[in-house]
């Protein structure tokens, strides 16, 4: 009776774990429509003020984004943490506005952009399926990219004033790299019950895809933009 109990309850939970797995990816396909909105309404914006002072626009950017996280994570277990979160994609699409702005001056611009729509995609879903299929517990990883990422946002922020060209390229390229690694780590919270809400799932993998899309386009422009 007592291995018959131990096998529901483990069956119960591998259950609740693969829907909450189906559930964020459903969200996550979700998300994507604001955010393409969002690029859309980016593109018709004057970013002027971010281009004259970079780093105000940075910070201001930041801050805003901060505060629909925090409201994304206080709403979580509610139905207006999904409206938070797709209000947050729809705001993070239209921060988008700048680079894809710059993107479209390219004489290959929307080439560009579509490579790294693709690549990101790639990268994406070789990585889910590798967490996937192979359940393997990336929870190791966890201290390593967190340390990373606050290495990589500092040298991000001291960039804001140095602004060196290879030093951006080799922080993109880094970049890539930790978020990369966040998807395994993210999906495999997912898988073995370390995140149990599909809310906040979708908002961890969403901040992954965007940030490597973001960081990917930004290499293809150093090394493949082709101007008028």
């Amino acid at each position: 009776m007592q291995y018959q109990n131990q096998f529901a309850n483990t069956g119960a939970l591998v259950s609740e774990q693969n829907k909450v797995l189906r559930n964020t990816y459903l969200m996550l396909a979700m998300t994507m429509i604001p955010t393409v909105i969002g690029a859309f309404i980016g593109l018709s914006v004057n970013f002027s003020f971010m281009a004259q002072h970079p780093i105000m626009g940075s910070l201001l950017m930041f801050g805003a984004m901060m505060g629909l996280l925090f409201a994304v994570t206080a709403l979580r277990n509610s139905v207006w943490g999904i409206a938070a979160l797709l209000a947050f994609t729809l705001v993070a699409g239209v921060f988008l506005g700048p680079i894809l702005q710059v993107a479209l001056h390219l004489r290959n611009g929307a080439q560009l952009i579509g490579m790294a729509a693709g690549g990101t995609g790639l990268i994406f879903f070789s990585l889910a399926t590798i967490a996937t299929v192979t359940k393997k517990d990336f929870s190791f990883m966890g201290k390593f990219l967190f340390i990373g990422l606050i290495l990589m946002v500092v040298a991000s922020l001291a960039n804001m004033f140095f602004a060196i060209p290879v030093l951006s390229l080799t922080i993109s390229a880094i970049a890539i790299l930790i978020f990369s690694a966040y998807i395994l780590f993210d999906i495999s919270q997912i898988i073995h019950g370390g995140e149990t809400n599909y809310v906040m799932a979708t908002m961890t993998l969403y901040l992954d895809i965007y940030n490597i899309f973001v960081n990917l386009l930004s290499l293809l422009m150093a090394f493949s933009g082709e101007k008028d």
